[in-house]
């Protein structure tokens, strides 16, 4: 009788097994990998047709509205993207990227200068000139918003309609 108990706790154990793999399975089905991207994503053809010296319109026309604008010493045009990615589904998205696409004009609404912004070693770079910005309200802009602090990124968020990450 003792060893009917032993091989029915034994077939028990192995039944548990089983269902412990086939559930640690079910469980790693669940693993998307899943990314998204909320924003404006840089289409490096449709950034060819407006280098500098294109016209507000001609920007407007070929990139689309702008994520925001703000006025400091010119107009700038703010095309802002965002990448979150979660393990499995049940997770909430993790902020991974932030890219901000600046377009700047001079005062007759001319392109002046195209910058794409983007966190690297914890600055502010920009990748088309490959250099990292110096002061002024610009930067202390898109530091708030590529770092994820402060009321400008919390518009972008608002903006982009996504929530914390």
């Amino acid at each position: 009788m003792e060893m009917r108990y032993f091989r029915s706790n034994k077939s028990f154990l192995g039944c548990a097994a089983v269902a412990l793999t086939l559930a640690a399975g079910g469980v790693s089905g669940c693993t998307t990998g899943e990314v998204f991207h909320n924003g404006y994503i840089v289409d490096q053809n449709a950034l060819a047709l407006v280098p500098v010296g294109s016209s507000r319109e001609q920007v407007l026309l070929t990139l689309g509205t702008p994520s925001t604008t703000a006025t400091f010493d010119a107009e700038v045009f703010y095309y802002i993207s965002q990448e979150r990615k979660r393990a499995v589904a049940f997770m909430k998205p993790k902020l991974v990227g932030q890219e901000i696409l600046a377009i700047y004009f001079d005062k007759d609404g001319i392109v002046a200068q195209r910058s794409n912004y983007t966190m690297q070693d914890g600055k502010v770079f920009d990748t088309i000139s490959r250099t990292t910005p110096t002061g002024g309200r610009d930067l202390t802009f898109l530091q708030q918003v590529l770092s994820g602090g402060g009321g400008a990124a919390n518009s972008v968020k608002n903006l982009l309609g996504g929530s914390g990450g």
